[in-house]
This record gives C-alpha cells, sequence and structure tokens, in this order.
C-alpha cells in the first residue's frame, strides 16, 4: 500500500507531459503556429515527476543525469528560439549530444540490470548504414554526425541493459532522430507527415526513458 501511495503521484505528474505531447503533435500536422511554444513546454513537463520523485529516490546522482539529460533536451528543442545568432544544427546537435551522454552514464552505471543483450548488435549495423547512406549529402558536418550517431546508437545499445521501459524509450529515441536525419540532409526522401512522427517517437522515447528510470528507482527504493 505504502508502495502504490509513493508512486501514485508520480505517474499522475505525467499527465501533462502526455497531453502537452499529443497537443503539440496535433498542432504539427496542421502547422498550426502554437506548436513552437508547446514544443519548448515538453521538457519543462518532463522534469516534473522527476522533481516530484526526488525526494524519495536513491541515488540522488541518478536525479542529477536524468535533469541534466532532460535540460539539454530542452535547450536542443529550443536552439533556434533561446540562440537565433548561432547556427542551430551544430548547436543542436551539441546539446542533444550532452541529453545522450547523460542518459548513457545512467545506462551503464546507476540503472544497468542486465548484460548487453547479444541483438544490440543492431544498432551498430543501424550506425553503418546511417553512414554510408546520409554521410555523402552531410558536407562539412560529416565527422560531427557520425560521432553523434555513434551517441544516439550507444543510447539505445545501453538502454537495452535497463529496465523494458527504458529499452522501448531508447528505441523510440532512436527512431525519432533517424527520421529528423532524413529529414534535415535528405527532405525529399520523407513524406509531409514526417515531422508529427519525429516528434510522437522523440515524446514516446523521452517519456518512455524517463519513466522507466524512475519506475526502476523507486522500487530499488521501496526494497531497500
Amino acid at each position: 500500500m505504502q508502495r502504490g501511495a509513493l508512486l501514485s503521484p508520480i505517474l499522475w505528474a505525467f499527465v501533462p507531459y502526455a497531453v502537452m505531447s499529443l497537443l503539440h503533435v496535433a498542432l504539427l500536422a496542421f502547422d498550426n503556429p502554437l506548436a513552437t511554444p508547446t514544443k519548448l513546454s515538453l521538457m519543462p513537463l518532463l522534469a516534473l515527476p522527476v522533481l516530484i520523485a526526488a525526494p524519495q529516490l536513491r541515488p540522488k546522482a541518478t536525479i542529477a543525469f536524468l535533469l541534466t539529460a532532460i535540460g539539454a533536451s530542452w535547450l536542443g528543442d529550443g536552439a533556434a528560439s533561446y540562440f537565433p545568432a548561432a547556427p542551430e544544427l551544430p548547436l543542436m546537435l551539441g546539446f542533444f549530444g550532452i541529453a545522450h551522454l547523460a542518459y548513457i552514464a545512467l545506462f551503464l552505471g546507476l540503472l544497468k540490470r542486465r548484460r548487453l543483450p547479444w541483438w544490440t548488435v543492431i544498432y551498430v549495423a543501424w550506425w553503418i548504414a546511417m553512414i554510408a547512406t546520409l554521410g555523402p549529402h552531410t558536407g562539412g558536418l560529416l565527422v560531427a554526425v557520425a560521432a553523434y550517431g555513434l551517441v544516439l546508437a550507444g543510447t539505445a545499445a545501453f538502454a537495452a541493459r535497463c529496465h523494458p521501459l527504458i529499452a522501448t524509450g531508447g528505441a523510440f529515441f532512436l527512431a525519432s532522430d533517424t527520421l529528423l536525419a532524413f529529414q534535415l540532409f535528405l527532405p525529399d526522401s520523407l513524406p509531409a507527415w514526417s515531422s508529427p512522427a519525429i516528434m510522437l517517437t522523440y515524446t514516446l522515447g523521452q517519456g518512455l526513458i524517463v519513466g522507466g528510470a524512475l519506475l526502476a528507482l523507486h522500487r530499488r527504493s521501496t526494497q531497500s
């Protein structure tokens, strides 16, 4: 009973994020100008359940890494809005790179549950295929894109060592970035609905990673 009482406020705290995610995807599908401000509200809303859960969960380093990943993602989402004088793409890659590295640190240490599954070799194949396909179209960003791709593959692969929700979230996050990469470098290869698909998989990925992390930490805290 105590476990449920502790977990319930955390679960309810995800509702604003879920609602705003659906609203943003819908606004994006109809090319509504409100899509931009709703996008910038996503990560602060995702931070809400983390902040609510923080006093009851251990270790505190996990909360710090989660908030770092969420905060860096928020800056990546709003790179064009927050830093209008800077080049958007390199800045976006940098902020999301920080977010992914924070997640990887969690998956390698504080949240791991098992060894790396054999099937995660598919993420190595994904990276090779992406560089072969998009590399000729990246110009001077080839090295940065290749390095960022390694980080993406690492996030998805190491997420598979953790709670199933986290593993699923890592896969959705990778799917979102894959679509985004094609939108950026081969825009004619994607249909008109690619932008809503990118944000749907992105919000699912982020939400599942954070939800899985909080669930795993909650169970660990109640068992100790």
